[in-house]
């Protein structure tokens, strides 16, 4: 069974800037490390290779720089890593996204799962997986908490939805994306960081995937960021610093009164 997990370098911390100009993320001055939702995606992967057996590559598109992902995802247990890295990939809204990894996916071939995050924590739109199926027209389960079962020809998950869950069989191949409840991520091995510090990791731009360029970057993608603003949370209120017994009920009467007119109470 062959698994491929696509994951994704945001930046660490949550303070981050766009750029007015193009309306996408300015990464530069900010550390990086791998979308977190992305590692119980990893996690599944290599519970489902030590029951099932197979191999797992992990897939990240970004700059050369994002090979450190992927020496993280190999060491926790990933078997290959491959980057997608070139100029003509930058600025890509999800479905460019989706797009690139969907024909690495295509050249990889012979897969049987995808495994993919919830979201990423930096654009939070939980698009790309789903787009990745859409390209490949294969069907496709989100939010999935639990996978009980694979056989030769259907996967079977556990997906959360508003009412409870959903239990679904889903046709091989597949795509799954998966929510933090499936499991809990383990720490990278010494063999595992020996292995990914030595592990070969290749690099393919549009030529190597025959993708189309149309579809590639800012320009190929169909999403604009047209206005950027930060909001602006004010609160009006009445402070209250009882001192004594008596004024301490009289703001508790205060309070009362005031959810008995907004209809609270």
């Amino acid at each position: 069974m062959k698994i491929i997990v696509p994951i994704k370098q945001v930046p660490e911390t949550s303070n981050v800037k766009m750029d007015p100009e193009t309306g996408t993320m300015i990464r530069t001055g900010v550390e990086p490390i791998v979308n977190p939702l992305d590692l119980y995606a990893i996690e599944e992967a290599v519970r489902l290779k030590n029951q099932y057996g197979g191999e797992i590559v992990a897939v990240t598109m970004g700059p050369p720089s994002a090979h450190k992902a992927l020496r993280e995802a190999i060491s926790m247990g990933c078997d290959e890593g491959i980057l997608l890295s070139d100029k003509k990939f930058a600025g890509a809204d999800t479905w460019s996204t989706s797009y690139v990894l969907s024909k690495a996916i295509e050249k990889i071939g012979n897969f049987d799962i995808i495994l993919c995050g919830e979201r990423a924590t930096d654009g939070d739109t939980g698009q790309v997986g789903p787009g990745i199926a859409a390209w490949l027209n294969i069907p496709f389960s989100t939010y999935v908490s639990q996978i009980s079962e694979v056989t030769e020809t259907k996967v079977t998950v556990k997906r959360i939805v508003e009412n409870g869950y959903q239990l679904l069989d889903v046709e091989r191949p597949t795509l799954i994306t998966v929510v933090k409840e499936i499991n809990f991520p383990r720490l990278p091995t010494l063999d595992g960081k020996i292995k990914a510090k030595q592990a070969e990791i290749p690099v393919w731009g549009p030529e190597e995937i025959t993708a189309e360029s149309e579809h590639l970057g800012l320009k190929g993608s169909p999403t604009r960021v047209v206005k950027i603003s930060t909001p602006k949370v004010s609160r009006d209120g009445e402070r209250f610093s009882p001192k004594t017994d008596g004024e301490m009920e009289e703001v508790v009467d205060c309070i009362i009164r005031f959810f008995e007119e907004k209809e609270i109470i």
